[in-house]
């Protein structure tokens, strides 16, 4: 197989690239800035998407889908939110293309201009809440806890396959309640069930946080988020919860009548989680041959591989093999028994292997004979001789046992590289020769936070939550300082 792979020494951009390219995940796409999720990386998303859809479902919420198109007019009604993305945002300004009469192909007609531009949502807390006024009458109708999944645009000037791009693929929460308690518990219900996503079944070990002012959703009271960690010691926002107070409730007029029949705003929060996941997945997990993936979410938990010579082994084996896939497939166990003899079996281990198929198992005639089988983990690559009887039960232990393993690993990781920092120069040199998450002082302005980020390219991750109360000096002002935040460089 030629399927080089940069080493992750060597230059980890590259090497994510080479993953999520080589491991069929993505492709680029003819339009700048966009991306086309191959099978493979669909078939993972898929596996993310509808894990989070039940614990949505779990937690009361209901999905529905709004328009891709949002009127111009409705982004001026909030102003906050209006600024924090009118730079990132498309345009569509005509509804017809015609010939052109000189004969130079297809152009615009001017004659097909919109009364009104509509903007590509790059989120929809407009639309929704402009539909909202429509819902919400009384305190009868609350709470309203809808999600929507569908596709977002933000004009990236510098794009990253799955972490960054023009489009991607997200959900979105976005809900209404009668008091600012019960929406700041509903944000941080949510913050909980992603966290408790990217734990259990993406195995990425994640920090609680809330944002500083500066970091905030645009036209947010309040921003929460989990914070990963990567290989490289670089930060990944991998969630985001917001209470958004009363103030997309007023900027669209949505009251309701409580059980005294008086009127008042209501109370609303938004939350969402996209395909930057995946890439979060990547590179959290992989290694220099290929991909990692934690069970639960492989799309693809064992692969069976049969070695033989000559059609009359391969027969034995077939018959074996599809017999063996049948009993894992009935015990729940996403399986394939790959018997396809265009590719020779050290090919087929190289590939699941770029791949990241959690358990791979081969199986000769003379495993058949010992009733065994070899069984390889893709995590530490130990192989072991697994016995046929009982194997449902054997697989079913290993799969949960590599789950956990690598979220242990993961989170070994992550706490290594949580340091304390006491002075600027302390604070300078983690950052340049350890990386991870630097737990400093800082004094609460949004001066010393952008001028930290300008001499570092390092951001307040988060605010802990239950962050201890600490005494102290900001590491970049000297003024004084109540608790520390995490600082990281970040995707």
């Amino acid at each position: 197989m030629s399927k080089e792979i940069t080493s992750r020494a060597t230059d980890y951009a590259q090497w994510y690239n080479d993953l999520v390219l080589k491991g069929g995940l993505a492709d680029y796409s003819a339009v700048r800035g966009c991306m086309i999720i191959k099978p493979y990386g669909f078939a993972l998303w898929e596996k993310m998407r509808d894990s989070l859809d039940e614990m949505f479902k779990e937690t009361g919420h209901q999905n529905a889908y709004f328009p891709l198109f949002i009127p111009k007019s409705f982004f001026s009604r909030e102003a906050a939110h209006v600024e924090g993305f009118a730079k990132e945002c498309a345009v569509v300004t005509h509804y017809r293309l015609k010939n052109d009469p000189n004969g130079n192909g297809i152009i615009v007609d001017p004659e097909a201009k919109l009364d009104e531009e509509l903007i590509v949502r790059p989120t929809s807390e407009t639309i929704i809440w402009n539909t909202y006024k429509t819902w919400i009458q009384s305190y009868r109708d609350l709470p309203l806890l809808i999600n929507q999944w569908a596709n977002v645009v933000r004009w990236e000037m510098r794009t990253r396959l799955f972490l960054r791009t023009t489009e991607f693929l997200w959900q979105e929460g976005h809900t209404a309640h009668a008091t600012s308690e019960e929406a700041i518990a509903e944000t941080l219900t949510m913050l909980d069930v992603y966290a408790d996503f990217a734990e259990n079944f993406m195995a990425v070990p994640v920090i609680r946080g809330v944002k500083s002012p500066s970091e905030r959703f645009a036209g947010a009271i309040d921003t929460y988020c989990i914070e990963a960690l990567m290989q490289d010691g670089k930060a990944l926002q991998a969630g985001t919860s917001h209470f958004l107070g009363q103030n997309f409730a007023k900027a669209f007029d949505v009251k309701f009548s409580d059980k005294e029949n008086k009127l008042d705003y209501v109370w609303a929060t938004s939350w969402g989680v996209s395909t930057r996941l995946v890439g979060a997945l990547v590179m959290a997990h992989s290694d220099d041959d290929g991909l990692i993936l934690p069970p639960k979410i492989a799309p693809l938990q064992v692969v069976i591989i049969p070695i033989y010579k000559g059609t009359e082994q391969k027969e034995m084996l077939d018959s074996k093999g599809k017999e063996l896939a049948l009993q894992l497939k009935n015990a729940g166990i996403r399986v394939k028994f790959d018997n396809n003899d265009n590719n020779r079996p050290g090919w087929k281990f190289a590939e699941y292997e770029l791949k990241g198929v959690p358990v791979r198992i081969a199986m000769g005639l003379r495993d058949l004979e010992n009733q065994t089988v070899e069984v390889a983990r893709r995590d530490t690559k130990e192989k072991m001789a697994m016995p046929l009887e009982g194997i449902e039960a054997r697989v079913t232990r290993l799969l949960k046992e590599i789950q956990e393993q690598m979220f242990q690993k993961a989170f070994d990781y992550r706490e290594k590289h949580i340091t304390p920092a006491n002075t600027w120069e302390e604070f300078e040199r983690l950052l340049d020769e350890k990386g991870g998450f630097i737990s400093a002082h800082w004094d609460g302005t949004a001066e010393s936070e952008e001028a930290i980020k300008e001499k570092t390219k390092a951001t307040i991750r988060c605010i802990p939550l239950n962050n201890p109360a600490e005494d102290g000096t900001c590491i970049f002002s000297g003024k004084p300082s109540k608790q520390r935040v995490l600082f990281a460089r970040a995707y």
